[in-house]
């Protein structure tokens, strides 16, 4: 039984098959480089360079795998990424969603003033030596706290989340709370909080995928190897991979040029591994905080 009760019109059937067509190659744009990844990193590598692999793997090889599980430094950055990204969004939500609260709050002192003070960072910053200066004369060099302490709060992520608070807290609620004698610290964190798991599960993704794939912040404020993050120990192999190609040359021995030739193609395959298992675990969480992604993300956008 046909359940529409407008029938479509011409001008709509074709409206909707171009939107089908534009999704499809959407997907395909998409789908495309991650399925190329994937194959690239458990290929023969120089069927990759060669370009004889294009979509499926060919000569697969787990050389690539092996290689990085057996990689201490691989799995140090591993683990400096993970203590940054949780350290991070931490910080990061202990101080977003405080000031979010406050400043959603209509009797708050002096609250459009904080609202065009916050702004104001938005379009202008110090810089890159000034905030550079600033990190050293705190003695934050070459610690975590040059990472998660500069990018505490985000001004756009801070607006959202205030926006959540005035459109889906009641304010009645609020009163009827005070009227009880509940103070404004247990009235935020026993009944505002456990109203706002969209929210805080749409902040905890952002800051989390931001602290996740932040290199800049490690490239300019640590000097310890130890305690690069992964991005950091990618770009590295990136590196090793361009210097390895420049060296390989005519004053070069066969056997010299055969075993960079060798250490190039290795460091290709790690490549492609790399970027899949520093992905993974994004890939992995995203699932079990979608379903809060869109509400959460959607009301808070709203009247922003």
């Amino acid at each position: 039984m046909n359940n529409r009760l407008v029938k479509d019109t011409l001008a709509d059937k074709i409206f909707l098959k171009f939107n089908f067509v534009f999704l499809l190659l959407a997907l395909l744009i998409v789908l495309y480089p991650l399925v190329y990844i994937v194959s690239a990193s458990i290929s023969d590598p120089s069927l990759v360079n060669s370009g004889e692999m294009w979509l499926l793997p060919k000569g697969i090889t787990w050389e690539g795998y092996t290689t990085i599980l057996n990689n201490d430094s691989i799995w140090r950055g591993y683990a400096n990424t993970i203590y940054y990204t949780v350290l991070g969004t931490s910080i990061n939500l202990l101080v977003t969603l405080p000031c979010a609260y406050a400043l959603s709050r209509k009797d708050l002192y002096g609250r459009s003033a904080f609202m065009s003070f916050l702004l104001v960072t938005m379009f202008i910053g110090g810089g890159l030596i000034p905030s550079y200066l600033l990190i050293k004369n705190l003695g934050m060099l070459n610690t975590v706290w040059a990472l998660v302490i500069p990018g505490a709060v985000s001004v756009y992520n801070l607006i959202v989340t205030r926006t959540f608070f005035e459109t889906t807290i009641p304010r009645e609620m609020e009163e009827a709370a005070i009227i009880d004698g509940c103070s404004d610290f247990k009235m935020f964190t026993s009944i505002i909080l456990p109203l706002s798991m969209p929210i805080i599960a749409v902040m905890a993704l952002f800051y989390g995928v931001g602290h996740w794939n932040s290199y800049f912040s490690a490239l300019i404020y640590l000097s310890d190897k130890a305690k690069y993050p992964l991005q950091m120990v990618l770009r590295e192999i990136l590196v090793l991979q361009d210097m390895s190609s420049n060296s390989i040359n005519g004053n070069m021995s066969s056997d010299m040029a055969a075993m960079m030739y060798s250490k190039q193609q290795l460091v290709q395959v790690i490549k492609y591994g790399i970027m899949i298992v520093s992905t993974l675990p994004v890939i992995v969480v995203y699932p079990f905080l979608q379903k809060y992604f869109v509400k959460g993300m959607m009301i808070g956008s709203v009247k922003g």
